[in-house]
């Protein structure tokens, strides 16, 4: 039995890293026994490109060379029968599934998927390659062999249809498909809470291959009720961007706790599973519509951007992770960006690599020798042991073959496939199998702990792994030219890095009314009305969502289809075919109905603009395009006779044909047609046993009399009004038509459904309008001895509504409902005269509706939080800012009011939390959903913003902005509050990009016609402060060292000018910024106001957390008020994961006032200084408070000396924190650096042993 000489180093040789020469390469990887060119019995060798043959006697293969086979033939004979013998001697006759290995019988779904791929490839290659008519016979026989498998895992998961039912609306855990099924019977082999099943990246390379497999003409799937299934699979894993699950390796958090994370190889895998169904016909070129898969665009886009904000970080418990390749590279090529493909695949080399194969993450303990195979859990502290003991696996150098394959890269190929050969295990025959891992002899730990990668290790687990197996076996056939890159890759996945062509957004401008259109045509600018433009009918977003949600139905096996979900602007950018009928949608962000954002003018001009351009970026669609953009009646002023200058100005550069950094195509949305992406919605067709749902019965009465249609390039005329009637020439259709849409949830029905009938609405309760009478009699509401009551001293809410009926302010109105709303209600029944059935929230609706015509935001919001509306996209942008390593805090400190999220949740249990965490008030309620989607809205358009941030605390951000509301107001805390909540949606999102970008800026009152008080946030010029001050805590880099601010303190000397030459060492600051002299801050209130700013945005220098990590490692922790953060936290995880930046945060968070937590954060930050200077282990608990409260002693005594009183030396009653020092720069003579200098040395001198610090 021939056998490699030993092991060979790992190779460095991939894109972008350092190259070897041939020579170099052939010295770093030992020869095998028996000469250079000499091939084992039944093998080949390749010299130069030319397949060499060499037979030696008693090896069997006389009889092929007299049948005259060629090279190519007998080399593809020896694959089969590798495969024959590694692979499909393992698959079961009945079932077509393959068994983990021969003693474990459970078939897992990622491994049968992978595993069956040489067997694809095989079979591709016999068909190309055919010498023979057998040779077509076994390609055939191989295709079937696939299929087999294919349809038995299909099988597995249909016999589980329920659980995707479930899962589409909780998103549980519990619900999920099963990772593994019996390999004979296909049901399911554990528990639901027995093993982590939500593995997204599974079921979605599954659907991958379903795709792939399809293209390459393979049929699959055979009937239409298995199109309905793989379409509800599409469902399951769509929302993968919001989706805690176990990922790749089954184990979710690296603890092995059963935690499930966030994890970029389930997102990414996803992603490309989505992107290649999308449009795709499982039934092949025999197919009809009804066969063909439909995929949300904007499902996709949001995958990808949850992917690229992840990558090259796998999950947070995650620094990097290997399975990664499998996402930039083959099979899912699902990044688009080539410098973060190459990136993540350096920080995998450098960090993963070894001599055997790549190791999976870092400290895993799979089968490390020290691992307890009875526990299923690790301990917290157990991690660190599996340091540099992590096995290597030679499955992931498939991986890097593959990708040099795709890239071109001949020498990164010829390097991982020498090594890789270098790691096989030979039997005879010729069979070179592939090992699960190489593990550390247990008698040779010690030796790798002291001298990591250099002991010889033996191969443990799985042989074959049949899944590295079979991609050995697939990259080989490719690499010798039985197969083209492209063949195992038939839908051309391999092409997203490409740079796509720039995409021109055509911008459709629809008017409501004829009014509109004669006040745009005043401004030169002409539009079509809807009843213009047929035959194409003009529908809200809301609606598509509702056809979306027919998709993939099935009564007979209990599939519900879509759940009805936000549809993004991708989705809405279409032209869509139902029932030969041609439908536009309007944007979500013009719908008034569900959220009150789309009642600001200025903030749909805002996402207006930032929809064009993630248009521009993101679009990838055959066709351009097309924005259908109405101008209501809400867009004018000076009643309805002129047009909002936001709106107009951004009409004449949509005109103009750039806007917000796209390029833009303004016309008549009948001349845009042509150039239109359109898409044919099949399964909205009528068939014979149709479901007559609420949307059926809309529709049918929409499209029941059908026009006749003109040319598609004709622009409508006046004629063309009968038309648009024809679906309800009747008042009664019409009428009922109205009702239906109402039942729908349209908004603004007289928009879509033109007829003169449909200008009121169907409940008025005819309150009292406004009157401008001053000499009206004032009447508050609140006022307990003005109230009715019954006989029984009960509030008397039936003569509450008579006096809301009468009542004139819309201020007194809102808040006689309000009464009538907490005593009885928002379901409570008024017993309306003309309105038997109307209740309290159909008055709070009215009066919503009067609010925001009135533009009164305080009241918009006030009877939001009453109404509980929602935003729709709340989810999604959770989602966003979490997926950018941003944790979220909800409600207001201290725990357990404040809620912390820090994982994605499903959107009626996040709404529920943040309503519980808001402890009743509304407004705290809907100000946390503004305020979350404004910074998911930064997150994506601008992410610098939130650099050295990690924990963003929502309820002290919005206290925040109370507060600076109260100080540019110059006004009292509770007037502050009003003010917050009377400010327009765009202003309240500009005063948030102030407070987190550190822009000066002011508050302008101004009084308009109705004598309301408006409020708008300015840029102002800021004088005193430059750009690099106003950045707050990163001030301190500069800051820290000034001339003048360290002075010597009796035996601490030693100890302090170490913290001062570390503070250089370190790059916080150069040594060129040591003559910047004192800096002498006289703006009172400034960096008080920063503090407290900085603190509420949890605010951090760059790399202070791995500081603090490096810290933890020199003492037995850090405590703050009690609360320790221990040293054994290093143990468990390494600096540069999010859970140990979480662990940071959970410490600091203790500290409920910002300007106090973030004079810790620079005690730390000097207490970190300590890393860079030799000293030896503190064998105790560090206090940081005590050393900020040293610091501060020191700086009132210095203060008091120099003639201070007791006023200037005002204590937070909180914190015994002199004001004055939270009001001090960092630098100059009285800066907080000084006295936090000074205090660090004195503190820490007490724990130096008695010879001092050796530093010095």
């Amino acid at each position: 039995q021939d056998r490699w000489a030993g092991p060979g180093r790992a190779p460095t040789g991939a894109a972008g890293s350092s190259q070897l020469g041939a020579s170099e390469v052939s010295n770093r990887w030992p020869r095998r026994r028996g000469g250079e060119g000499k091939a084992v019995s039944g093998c080949s060798a390749r010299c130069k490109g030319i397949a060499v043959r060499i037979v030696e006697p008693g090896s069997g293969c006389s009889a092929l060379m007299m049948r005259g086979r060629s090279n190519s033939g007998v080399r593809l004979d020896y694959y089969a029968r590798l495969v024959s013998n590694t692979i499909l001697c393992h698959q079961n006759s009945v079932t077509g599934l393959l068994p983990a290995t021969a003693d474990q019988q459970n078939a897992w779904v990622r491994d049968n998927v992978y595993s069956i791929l040489a067997v694809w490839g095989l079979g591709m290659a016999y068909r190309k390659n055919a010498d023979r008519d057998e040779d077509k016979a076994k390609a055939y026989e191989l295709e079937q062999s696939v299929v087999k498998l294919m349809r038995g895992l299909l099988h597995c998961m249909m016999k589980q249809m329920i659980k995707v039912e479930h899962f589409k609306k909780s998103l549980s855990t519990k619900d999920a498909l099963h990772a593994k099924y019996d390999n004979a019977t296909c049901d399911t082999v554990v528990d639901d809470d027995k093993w982590g099943h939500l593995q997204i990246d599974a079921t979605s390379l599954y659907l991958l291959y379903i795709a792939q497999m399809t293209a390459s003409g393979l049929h699959i799937i055979f009937t239409l009720d298995e199109v309905n299934f793989i379409q509800n699979l599409v469902f399951y894993i769509e929302v993968a961007y919001k989706v805690a699950d176990y990922g790749m390796w089954e184990r979710g958090d690296k603890t092995n706790r059963g935690i499930p994370e966030l994890n970029a190889s389930s997102v990414g895998m996803a992603k490309a599973a989505l992107e290649a169904l999308d449009e795709l016909n499982l039934f092949g070129a025999n197919g009809g519509p009804k066969s063909v898969i439909h995929v949300m665009a904007d499902e996709v886009q949001l995958c990808q951007f949850i992917l690229q904000s992840m990558l090259p970080r796998a999950s947070p418990s995650k620094e990097i992770d290997a399975g990664l390749l499998s996402v930039i590279s083959f099979p899912a090529f699902a990044v688009e960006d080539v410098e973060l493909v190459e990136l993540t695949k350096q920080e995998i080399i450098t960090k993963l690599q070894g001599r055997y194969g790549c190791c999976r993450f870092l400290r895993d303990g799979y089968k490390t020798p020290i691992e307890d195979p009875t526990r299923l859990h690790y301990e917290n502290a157990e991690l660190k042991l599996f340091e540099n003991l992590e096995c290597e696996w030679p499955l992931f150098w498939t991986y890097m073959i593959l990708d040099g394959l795709f890239n071109k890269n001949q020498q990164q190929v010829e390097e991982y496939r020498e090594a890789l050969h270098a790691v096989l295990v030979l039997r005879p025959g010729g069979i070179h199998l592939v090992p699960e891992l190489y593990a550390v002899p247990a008698e040779k730990m010690t030796e790798e702990y002291q001298n990591p990668h250099t002991v010889q290790r033996v191969n443990m687990g799985k042989l074959p792994h049949m899944w590295g197996q079979s991609l050995y076996i697939l990259g080989s056939l490719v690499a010798e030219g039985f197969l083209a890159a492209g063949e195992i890759d038939p839908l051309n996945r391999r092409f997203s890095t490409i740079p796509r062509p720039d995409v021109v957004v055509q911008v459709a401008i629809i008017a409501e009314s004829e009014k509109i259109k004669k006040v745009l045509e005043k401004h030169g600018i002409n539009v079509e009305t809807v009843s213009e433009i047929m035959p194409i009918r003009v529908q809200p977003a809301r609606v598509l969502s509702r056809i979306y949600a027919r998709l993939g139905c099935n009564k007979r096996m209990a599939l519900s289809g879509r759940p009805y979900r936000h549809m993004g602007i991708l989705g809405t950018s279409k032209l869509y075919l139902v029932r030969d009928e041609i439908f536009a949608f309007t944007p979500q962000f013009v719908d008034q109905q569900q959220f009150y954002l789309a009642l600001d003018n200025r903030m749909i001009v805002d996402m207006l603009r930032t929809e064009l351009s993630f248009l521009c970026r993101c679009w990838r669609k055959t066709g351009r395009p097309t924005v259908t953009f109405p101008i209501l009646q809400s867009m004018l002023i000076d009643d309805g006779t002129s047009l909002d200058p936001y709106v107009l100005s951004t009409l004449r550069k949509l005109q103009d044909g750039y806007f917000g950094g796209a390029r833009v195509h303004a016309a008549n949305l009948s001349t845009l047609l042509v150039t239109s992406c359109c898409t044919r919605l099949s399964f909205m067709d009528l068939g014979p046993e149709e479901h007559r749902d609420d949307l059926t019965v809309y529709l049918n009465k929409l499209l029941a009399k059908k026009a006749t249609k003109p040319a598609l390039l004709s622009s409508g005329k006046k004629a063309s009004l009968h038309r648009f009637r024809a679906a309800a020439h009747a008042t009664r259709d019409v009428v009922s038509l109205a009702q239906k849409a109402k039942e729908l949830g349209i908004q603004n029905i007289s928009f879509y459904l033109r007829n003169s009938l449909l200008t009121e609405s169907s409940y008025k309760l005819n309150i009292a309008t406004p009157s401008s009478n001053l000499d009206a009699p004032e009447f508050s509401a609140m006022n307990a001895k003005d109230l009715p009551t019954d006989k029984s001293g009960e509030l008397d809410c039936k003569a509450l509504m008579e006096l809301l009926k009468k009542c004139s302010s819309l201020e007194e109105q809102v808040e006689i409902i309000h009464l009538i709303y907490v005593t009885k209600g928002i379901d409570w029944n008024i017993e309306h005269d003309e309105y038997p059935e109307m209740t309290v929230h159909d008055v709070l609706m009215e009066l919503y509706t009067k609010a925001g015509t009135e533009q009164n935001w305080g009241l918009i919001r006030y009877i939001s939080g009453m109404l509980h509306k929602k935003v729709e996209e709340l989810d999604e942008a959770c989602t966003t800012l979490l997926s950018n390593q941003k944790h979220l805090t909800i409600g207001l400190p201290p725990e357990p009011r404040e809620r912390t999220i820090t994982a994605p949740l499903p959107y009626d249990e996040l709404t529920k939390l943040i309503e519980e965490a808001s402890d009743n008030d509304h407004s705290l309620f809907i100000l946390t959903q503004e305020v979350m989607v404004y910074l998911a809205m930064y997150a994506r358009t601008e992410p610098n913003l939130f650099a050295e941030m990690f924990r963003l605390r929502i309820g002290l951000i919005i206290q925040v902005m109370a507060t600076e509301m109260t100080n540019c107001l110059k006004c009292s805390g509770k007037s502050g509050t009003q003010s917050l909540m009377s400010v327009k949606p765009s202003d309240l999102k500009t005063l948030l990009h102030h407070i987190l970008s550190g822009k000066e800026f002011s508050v302008e009152e101004n009084i308009d016609q109705s004598t309301r008080t408006m409020i708008s946030i300015r840029d102002v010029d800021h004088t005193g402060a430059t750009k690099s001050e106003r950045a707050g805590i990163s001030k301190l880099k500069v800051e820290m060292m000034q001339s003048g601010t360290f002075k010597t303190i009796g035996e601490s000397d030693g100890l302090h000018e170490a913290l001062k030459q570390s503070l250089i060492s370190s790059e916080l600051i150069s040594s060129d910024e040591l003559d910047l002299g004192d800096f002498v801050d006289v703006r009172h209130g400034q960096w008080l106001r920063r503090r407290r700013i900085d603190g509420a945005l949890n605010r951090v220098p760059i790399g202070f957390y791995q500081r603090v990590w490096r810290m933890l490692q020199k003492c037995k922790g850090l405590s703050i008020e009690n609360y320790v953060l221990h040293s054994s936290t290093t143990e468990e995880m390494t600096p540069g994961e999010i859970k140990f930046a979480v662990q940071v945060e959970t410490f600091l968070n203790c500290v409920p006032q910002p300007e106090y937590r973030q004079l810790l954060v620079e005690t730390i930050l000097v207490l970190t200084m300590l890393v860079d200077i030799d000293l030896q282990y503190i064998s105790r608990t560090i206090h940081i408070e005590h050393i900020a409260q040293m610091a501060n002693s020191l700086f009132m005594e210095e203060q008091t000396a120099l003639g201070a009183d007791d006023e200037m030396l005002e204590k937070d009653p909180a914190t015994g924190i002199c004001s004055l020092l939270y009001d001090s720069a960092p630098s100059g003579r009285f800066g907080t650096m000084t006295y936090l200098l000074k205090a660090t040395a004195i503190y820490i001198e007490d724990f130096l042993p008695e010879e001092g610090c050796q530093v010095q």
